[in-house]
């Protein structure tokens, strides 16, 4: 609400006047009131005292008195220590309530009102289809996209396919040696996953490979290096940068299945990119701006014709950007990447990697490089790192097969909510569509909201099982209480848009904290995008719902025999669950009707 801007001017005004100090508004704090107190507002007190040279609580009082003289909103206000407790109006709340239109989108600012910002996320290898890790990047990354876009940017959301390279010849090669010509439609297999199951075969291979060499008497370095499978895979990556026929046209097929795969679960996914970009076309643009840097004298060359940057002035290390066969290494291509993308959208003002923390260094390193090549925009290059997702039983490991797959991963989801709703009974009403349309929303909501609601920044441990739970801070809970509020509201079968609030109504606590947590929706929102933070926005949306219950279960709303206060609560209900479903689809998460 603008009430907290009209106090913070108002305190400022009044210390000039009074002191003749004079202080930011941006340096006066102030906060919702603890649950136990029945008032709206803290503000911190502490901070002038030395301007007024009296104790904390004389200091609170004088704020006060002039507060209430000069904001008619304000109601009640009380001291305590160092701390002015402010209450406003009832009719100051349901002002603002009114005030609430669902046309406008509230707190959104304008749409392409502020700077392009392109937001990278997913980003995957064509070696082996999406796990779990890839889960967390692709939900927070598209969460932030939106969350950007609902604060006024115009957003650009992209990803980089890692489709060339050593790894995506372990996977042909392992093809090639025990593949026997097998395709996605004769195996009946996703094509990600029939490419994942080689990358897989490749490393246990060069297992028993190096252990062979070891037995004959080579060290395990020696035999890691010497390992036949990973000589041939080398070779391969060697022949497909001269571009031979054989190798281009296996890996041209090998990464079509991928990608079909890879369409297929985005599509589950609910999620979406406005521009992709391959590996395979950036990094020749990596590679001729690392020989101009070497040109320039910002990198050199060893003996054995390899190219470094040294770094180690800037408190960081030396990096190899090309091999000394001349092949290209992973920031060779990320260089390249960036530059293509400022090329393609010279007005952006920011580029967001969403990326794993275990890549913070390598981040680093690329954002001086491209700065070093005088790229200024690189200062608004940003590393989105979180931190990695674990199961209860450890780590995961992509070679050795040990990761957990996000399709079979999305599809226990949506069986356990089928297990869940045929427990609860009550889906006689569905036909066969719609229940698998809500097992769907049900299935995904969970799995979404589940690593959302964790601060990037930390790392997690996923339970499919807590994720899943109807009551409790969950996805599916969130879902359950708006359609709680939609069954309400068709119980009511009127016309809510002709309904007005009066302004005489009398709140209950339920009622004015219910409004007080709505009211916090734009600040939240901003909040959320300045720390590209989905889990303030996810963990807000649990608040709201927990307000609503509290409100629900003390608040009689269709029984209530008085018009004008079943109105209101009907009008509460109604924009409380617009609130719920637009935090919820920047989440990503689409909430059904009825459950």
């Amino acid at each position: 609400m603008d009430i907290q801007i009209k106090i913070a001017n108002a305190v400022v005004d009044f210390i000039k006047s009074q002191t003749g100090q004079v202080v930011e508004t941006t340096s006066i704090q102030i906060q919702r009131t603890v649950a136990e107190f029945e008032v709206d507002y803290t503000l911190l007190v502490f901070p002038f005292v030395k301007f007024f040279k009296k104790t904390p609580e004389e200091t609170g009082q004088l704020i006060g008195e002039y507060l209430a003289s000069a904001i008619p909103e304000i109601e009640n206000y009380n001291t305590i220590k160092g701390f002015l407790n402010i209450g406003l109006t009832d009719r100051a709340w349901l002002k603002f309530l009114s005030g609430i239109q669902f046309q406008n989108h509230f707190g959104f600012e304008p749409a392409n009102s502020k700077p392009k910002v392109i937001v990278e996320y997913s980003s995957p290898n064509t070696n082996k289809p999406l796990h779990l890790g890839h889960l967390r990047n692709i939900f927070l990354g598209y969460s932030v996209a939106e969350i950007l876009k609902a604060n006024g940017h115009e957003v650009v959301k992209v990803q980089i396919i890692n489709d060339r390279g050593i790894h995506i010849c372990k996977s042909m090669q392992a093809w090639k040696l025990f593949g026997n010509g097998e395709t996605p439609e004769s195996t009946n297999t996703k094509g990600d996953k029939l490419v994942g199951k080689y990358y897989v075969a490749f490393d246990q291979k060069y297992k028993e490979e190096i252990a062979h060499l070891q037995l004959e008497g080579q060290s395990e370095e020696e035999a890691k290096k010497n390992a036949p499978i990973m000589l041939q895979a080398q070779e391969m990556l060697i022949k497909w940068e001269a571009k031979d026929e054989e190798v281009l046209a296996l890996w041209t097929t090998m990464n079509g299945w991928v990608y079909k795969g890879f369409e297929a679960t985005y599509n589950t996914m609910g999620v979406d990119f406005d521009k992709l970009y391959y590996e395979s076309e950036t990094y020749l643009l990596g590679r001729a701006e690392v020989l101009k840097g070497l040109e320039k004298g910002v990198f050199f060359k060893k003996e054995d014709g390899s190219i470094w940057v040294d770094l180690t002035a800037d408190g960081l290390d030396q990096k190899v950007l090309l091999r000394a066969d001349g092949t290209a290494m992973y920031i060779t291509q990320d260089i390249g990447t960036a530059i293509l993308r400022f090329n393609d959208f010279p007005s952006a003002s920011k580029m967001i990697y969403t990326v794993g923390n275990e890549q913070e260094y390598h981040f680093k390193v690329l954002f001086l490089i491209l700065y070093k090549l005088g790229f200024t925009w690189a200062k608004e290059c940003f590393h989105l790192s979180y931190g990695m997702v674990e199961l209860p039983e450890g780590k995961m490991k992509s070679r050795e097969g040990t990761v957990v797959d996000a399709d079979e991963l999305m599809d226990e989801m949506f069986e356990t909510a089928q297990n869940l709703g045929e427990e609860l009974g009550k889906l006689e009403s569905f036909n066969a569509h719609e229940k698998q349309t809500l097992f769907h929303q049900i299935g995904m909501a969970s799995l979404k909201y589940f690593l959302l609601k964790v601060d990037p920044k930390k790392s997690m441990v996923f339970n499919p099982k807590e994720s899943i739970n109807i009551h409790g801070n969950t996805g599916s809970f969130i879902q359950y209480t708006y359609t709680r509020i939609k069954s309400i509201l068709r119980k009511f079968d009127t016309d809510t848009s002709k309904l007005k609030i009066e302004e005489t109504i009398k709140l209950n606590i339920g009622e004015r904290k219910l409004i007080h947590t709505i009211s916090e929706f734009p600040e939240v929102l901003k909040e959320a995008a300045k720390n590209y933070s989905p889990a303030l926005l996810a963990n807000y949306s649990y608040e709201l719902v927990k307000q609503y219950n509290t409100f629900y279960q003390s608040s009689g709303i269709l029984k209530e025999e008085n018009n004008d206060l079943k109105y209101f609560r009907i009008i509460l209900s109604e924009k409380t669950a617009y609130i719920i479903k637009e935090a919820m689809l920047l989440l990503g998460i689409e909430v059904p009707e009825r459950m």
